[in-house]
């Protein structure tokens, strides 16, 4: 269930904001205790995220076991996001957006071409966003990632129900223009942000919007 929740942080204060634009990856460490908001600024953008340790990169957020230990399949205030090695990662203390997609996972060269068409392969995919941010990264920790260090991750405000029979279908939006997500870090994460560039299903309104990434201190 839903469970919509505003947050009383003013955005004067917070000592990070950088606007995201639609393609684009974002990369940015969060300390233990600051607060991070996802903004979608135009509405129904889709926000491909992933969070590691920033003690090292082989710890990382799991989607199994977010999961299991919820019981529940789509994220929203209250939800804790766990690591690999079962311990919290953030919380999510505001959503006004009500619901996020574990499963869906990121669009690539290879599924675009299966889903939609072999003269989408070429097409910029959220694979490529994560791949261009890690090959930039310059923190020691991180230097050396790969695409194996690229796993299942969260699609923030992204609609993907499941069907009777078990499926996924991309759905329209359930966001709009300054809906956003909140979430206190429960230990110092690195965030890898997709803002993905998809044109072929509903999960941007087929028209890739910008998003705005904040920070607080403790």
């Amino acid at each position: 269930m839903s469970q919509l929740i505003e947050s009383k942080l003013d955005p004067k204060k917070a000592v990070l904001s950088e606007v995201c634009n639609a393609g684009d990856p974002w990369m940015a460490e969060i300390r233990k205790g600051q607060i991070f908001r996802i903004l979608d600024l135009e509405g129904n953008q889709a926000v491909d995220t992933l969070f590691y340790s920033a003690a090292g990169p082989d710890e990382r957020y799991s989607a199994v076991d977010t999961i299991a230990r919820q019981g529940k399949l789509y994220l929203t205030t209250g939800s804790v996001l766990y690591s690999s090695e079962g311990k919290p990662m953030l919380t999510i203390v505001a959503d006004t957006c009500g619901r996020h997609d574990t499963l869906g996972g990121a669009c690539a060269a290879e599924s675009n071409t299966v889903r939609y068409s072999l003269d989408k392969r070429p097409m910029h995919s959220c694979r490529d966003s994560f791949m261009h941010a890690l090959n930039t990264c310059e923190c020691a920790t991180h230097r050396h990632m790969s695409k194996r260090d690229i796993s299942a991750n969260i699609n923030f405000f992204m609609n993907v129900p499941v069907t009777a029979n078990g499926g996924l279908s991309f759905a329209d939006g359930i966001s709009g223009a300054g809906k956003y997500v909140e979430m206190r870090a429960e230990m110092d994460v690195l965030v890898l942000i997709s803002n993905c560039p998809q044109l072929n299903n509903p999960c941007n309104a087929y028209n890739p919007t910008p998003v705005q990434l904040l920070v607080w201190n403790a």
